[in-house]
């Protein structure tokens, strides 16, 4: 079986190539620079996901597409309705061109509550057309990332973690190689839509707790009104778009719960424990 990776560079990419990798997959890595990816896949490919000219033909043969292609960062003059949607749509067309078997798309948990984020409504027109392809598709809904958690983590090693209203919305954060494992599982068995999330539903005081906890240090928390994190979302649309796209997920998913099916086994704490110990190198 053969599979191709987009966004392979990426927080989730690198562990999905690991994952298909491990599971006996030939995987072809999608690279916008293959000095990054050394040792990644079977097969680097250079491409932009965002020129459909570059994508002709390198397709073929395969199995299963999986896109965690998307802006995290604001980069390169590009929007989410240039990446997060029409490169994954170029990625679509060509998988159809190749008759491609399965295409799996990383989306985000609680699309529709985070309905009129920018991320969210490029990622949410992608899995629109996506499901009206005649191309068999798996979306994967997941909640937060341990990477995401390291901003949580990050004031904690300043010395005070802030958090909006009472910090007692719930979330449970999955690692990335297990977020992969359950990518993995869910396309081999042909689903067509998966909602995943860590093994441990924490709140947001825990999470800062627990950060405190991997730094040995006293836990200082303080709450700020929640209407100062709406006030925030009020005006972010006024600022650059590389500041105010991803704070305005952020802020958006910091206000309700985001909680899925339970999956894998990687805690937290150990994500945290194992920042701490870098920190001290």
């Amino acid at each position: 079986m053969r599979v191709f990776v987009a966004g392979a560079t990426g927080y989730l990419g690198r562990f999905l190539c690991a994952e298909y990798r491990r599971r006996g997959y030939h995987v072809t890595a999608l690279v916008r620079d293959a000095a990054r990816a050394e040792g990644l896949a079977d097969l680097l490919v250079t491409a932009e996901a965002t020129r459909p000219e570059t994508l002709t033909g390198i397709m073929a043969g395969v199995d299963l597409v999986v896109s965690a292609l998307g802006i995290t960062r604001q980069a390169d003059g590009l929007g989410y309705r240039e990446v997060d949607y029409q490169a994954n749509l170029n990625l679509l067309r060509e998988a159809e061109a190749a008759g491609v078997g399965r295409f799996a798309y990383i989306h985000v948990l609680k699309a529709e509550a985070l309905a009129g984020v920018p991320l969210v409504d490029a990622k949410a027109a992608f899995v629109e057309a996506l499901q009206s392809s005649d191309m068999p598709a798996t979306v994967i809904a997941p909640t937060g990332y341990f990477s995401d958690m390291g901003e949580i983590f990050a004031m904690a090693q300043r010395g005070r973690v802030w958090l909006f209203g009472d910090g007692q919305q719930r979330l449970n954060p999955i690692d990335g190689a297990d977020l992969a494992e359950a990518t993995a599982d869910a396309t081999d068995e042909g689903r067509g839509w998966a909602e995943i999330g860590g093994p441990e539903v924490l709140t947001q005081e825990e999470i800062a707790r627990a950060a405190f906890d991997a730094l040995g240090t006293e836990p200082r928390i303080s709450h700020l009104p929640d209407v100062l994190r709406r006030g925030a979302l009020a005006v972010l649309p006024l600022f650059p778009r590389r500041v105010s796209g991803p704070a305005r997920f952020f802020l958006t998913a910091l206000g309700m719960d985001m909680v899925a099916p339970r999956f894998g086994t990687r805690r937290l704490a150990e994500h945290f424990a194992a920042l701490a110990a870098e920190a001290d190198r």
